[in-house]
């Protein structure tokens, strides 16, 4: 019985001796946690290979001992547990010693790229300039840009009208080019080459400018007077393109004066050659003879030779005050003026009221118009343009 007291009391000690090494550890029990944490890898010296490497003879990512290790699925739950947010990666350091490995080992996150030379950069910048600075190839017409503007294009421009209202005028069989007249669309022209014309009439199509002016008394018929006077340039400041005068108007006289930009016009308009004609009004004071108008066609003698009027008509008569129409075809220095006054008949006031086929109208004194197309026409045709 004393000998199972005894053994009683030694199970009771060494139960106790177990429940106390359970609730207090030895001294040495942190010595021991502390190595048994310095055999395992640190957080940034994990390997975090998925298929791990716990095999026979190889320490685990948990720096279990060597033995059977975990399965790969245990390995990737360990590294994911103890690793990076990130994740497993591939190409990840291995081994505790792995930090302090050579350069030319494995390191963390992707594989860089391995650099090219230079040389091969600079031949792949040759080829591709190579590619790009080919020499243009001469093509057919029937494949490239066919020379040219097509024709409603070109009259829409010249302001004929929309696209759609020159389409239907080359339908109407209106519309000539080089005298030959346009049947069908889609012709393409040239318009600084080819003739155009719409129901007779040359088109304009340069980028040329025609203007009217109804011009006042007391205005010098220049461009620029050196004196200071009111000139034609004083209303036509505002215009980027040089424009001058065809012909000219005495100083008292008033009435249509044309402007444009069109030399070969304004010169043929000008010279006695072509005889363009002009219509004055004059206010004279009578009696009239009845001969006056066989007198000025018949001719009357200047100081500079003949002068002959085209047509003479009396508009309208009050009293001794007459007003007379009179046309010539004459550019002479104020030969209205002094054929007149040398019949015996002073001008009071004149005014042109025509040039040619552009007439005055109702144009008020001192306006600037543009002229229509039309108008363009008529006057080429005048000339022979």
């Amino acid at each position: 019985m004393r000998s199972s007291g005894r053994n009683n009391d030694s199970g009771r000690g060494s139960y106790r001796g177990a429940g106390g090494g359970a609730s207090q550890p030895k001294a040495g029990g942190k010595r021991d946690e502390k190595q048994q944490r310095a055999g395992r890898p640190r957080p940034e010296e994990r390997r975090y290979d998925v298929g791990g490497t716990g095999g026979p003879g190889g320490k685990d990512e948990r720096g279990g001992t060597k033995g059977g290790g975990p399965k790969s699925g245990g390995s990737r739950g360990a590294a994911a547990r103890g690793g990076a947010k990130g994740g497993p990666r591939t190409g990840a350091k291995s081994g505790p010693g792995a930090k302090g490995g050579p350069k030319g080992g494995p390191q963390r996150g992707r594989g860089q790229a391995p650099s090219r030379p230079r040389e091969y950069d600079a031949q792949v910048e040759e080829r591709n300039r190579a590619r790009h600075n080919k020499p243009q190839i001469k093509t057919p017409k029937t494949f490239g840009d066919q020379e040219g503007e097509r024709l409603q294009k070109v009259l829409a421009r010249a302001g004929m009208g929309s696209r759609r209202a020159c389409e239907e005028l080359i339908d109407q069989a209106r519309v000539e080019v080089n005298g030959q007249i346009v049947m069908e669309q889609g012709v393409r022209v040239d318009p600084e080459k080819d003739e155009i014309k719409v129901d007779g009439l040359t088109v304009a199509t340069q980028s040329y400018l025609f203007f009217a002016l109804n011009k006042p008394a007391g205005v010098v018929s220049t461009m620029e007077d050196p004196d200071g006077r009111q000139c034609l340039g004083d209303y036509v400041t505002n215009r980027e393109t040089r424009l001058f005068h065809v012909g000219r108007l005495d100083t008292e006289t008033e009435g249509i004066i044309l402007l444009t930009n069109h030399g070969e016009l304004a010169h043929r308009l000008t010279h006695p050659r072509y005889g363009v004609k002009k219509t004055y009004l004059a206010a004279i004071q009578g009696p009239l003879p009845r001969d006056l108008g066989k007198q000025l066609k018949d001719g009357i003698q200047l100081e500079d030779g003949y002068a002959r009027a085209d047509h003479f008509r009396v508009v309208e008569n009050t009293g001794k005050n007459y007003l007379v129409e009179v046309t010539l075809h004459e550019g002479r220095k104020h030969i209205v003026r002094r054929m007149l006054s040398e019949a015996g008949f002073p001008v009071d006031k004149l005014v042109r009221t025509s040039f040619g086929p552009i007439a005055l109208g109702d144009q008020k004194s001192g306006w600037l118009r543009r002229m229509t197309n039309t108008e363009v026409g008529m006057l080429m045709r005048e000339v022979e343009l």
